[in-house]
């Protein structure tokens, strides 16, 4: 078991979206002049440029003028809040969902994934994750003293329409006593979508070997060239064995506002309101309200917000691939690109520094999502679309800088 101290040197913010202030100094092997052009923070989607819900201002008022009433909801969230909230995500998965048994609010998609954590790992549980995928999952499974099963995604070489899990190594991780699966999907950094196939033996191998399941699917609204997205919970699954956590965060620009959501088995969502309660007490209660705007926004809107994204995502795509030695996989839903770099002079670590002093671009080392991608770097494109393009250029005129 590992001390404290050993838990806490685990959890370093340096790299963290928004926390570029933070990053460690490192020495500079500096080519050439600085180059000129507006700070883009690829580090996470730019709600100026992408508004949030519109009306969503006003219904935050509404709650703050109910008073009391609204500040101090249930621990899980306030009722009348969760009840609409039930039948929105019933539309959304085709899945009936109890909002007093199977549902709560949380302080954002991340206090859903720590709560579900602390519910589900005990000290030396074997828990399975994707690499490359969300940076805090490797954490939460570490600081909860779980036992690391990676299996790679190898998403870059892989059938059409496929995410890329080897399917025979998961199986060989349940089969050594994995008691969690946790993913996310649309995958963070990648963007890529399971298939259905992938989907569908996922939870055939969590059937067999016992396997609870926690699945990230904050984009799964946002998917692009109107690809199908298959939802695990609509699989043959034990439903008291999976939580799925999604939010009007991202795709929504809400990400201020601190709201997440996970629905799911009565036993862990009973757990995970019992920890809330000594955590954060509840999702912030005036904030709550604006979960009133989610899946409510006015006709087209998603709609427009889905191809303005999809716009950016091409060009910039388009810019990496005529990039000499530059990987890239075209994102299928979210707002990330993960561009594998050819070999440069400089660390991974370097280069990261190198954009933020000398290009004005933030962005997030591949070593975040997994130890072995030291080549890679993760963008939020999420952005204003000519203030990305230039700041793309500005990372490839580095790239040539200091390639091999």
């Amino acid at each position: 078991m590992k001390t404290i101290e050993e838990k806490f040197l685990k959890l370093g913010v340096e790299n963290a979206p928004g926390q570029e202030g933070t990053q460690k100094e490192v020495k500079l092997n500096l080519k050439g002049e600085k180059l000129e052009g507006k700070l883009v923070d690829f580090s996470h989607g730019d709600v100026d440029a992408h508004k949030p819900i519109p009306n969503s201002l006003n219904t935050f008022i509404e709650g703050y003028n109910k008073g009391g009433v609204q500040a101090y909801t249930e621990y899980k969230g306030a009722n009348f809040i969760r009840e609409d909230l039930a039948k929105k995500l019933k539309n959304f998965t085709g899945i009936e969902i109890d909002p007093n048994k199977n549902l709560i609010i949380t302080p954002g998609t991340q206090g859903a994934l720590f709560l579900a954590m602390g519910s589900l790992v005990n000290s030396g549980d074997k828990v399975c994750i994707v690499e490359p995928d969300y940076f805090a999952n490797r954490k939460l499974v570490e600081f909860f003293d779980g036992e690391l099963v990676p299996v790679r995604l190898d998403y870059l070489n892989t059938k059409e329409n496929f995410a890329g899990l080897d399917l025979k190594k998961l199986e060989n991780a349940f089969k050594q006593g994995v008691k969690l699966f946790l993913f996310s999907n649309p995958n963070n950094p990648t963007g890529v979508i399971y298939s259905d196939e992938e989907i569908s033996k996922i939870a055939e191998l969590a059937k067999k070997y016992d396997v609870t399941l926690l699945v990230d699917e904050l984009y799964s609204r946002q998917i692009f060239d109107n690809r199908s997205y298959r939802h695990m919970i609509n699989e043959n699954v034990d439903r008291e064995k999976i939580i799925t956590i999604i939010g009007p965060s991202k795709t929504e620009s809400l990400s201020g506002f601190r709201l997440g959501v996970a629905f799911g088995s009565e036993k862990i969502i009973t757990r995970m309101e019992k920890l809330q309660a000594i955590v954060s007490l509840r999702a912030s209660g005036y904030n709550q309200a604006v979960i009133k705007d989610w899946f409510n926004e006015p006709d087209g809107w998603m709609q427009e917000r889905i191809l303005n994204h999809q716009e950016i995502r091409d060009e910039l795509v388009k810019k990496f691939r005529a990039v000499k030695g530059v990987e890239i996989r075209v994102t299928e839903g979210g707002s990330y690109i993960f561009p594998k770099l050819p070999k440069l002079e400089v660390s991974l670590n370097e280069f990261v520094k190198i954009l933020r002093v000398h290009a004005n671009v933030i962005v997030t080392p591949g070593t975040e999502f997994g130890p072995e991608f030291i080549d890679s770097i993760r963008l939020n494109f999420s952005q204003d679309k000519n203030l990305a393009m230039e700041a793309v250029d500005r990372i490839i005129e580095m790239i040539e800088r200091y390639r091999v």
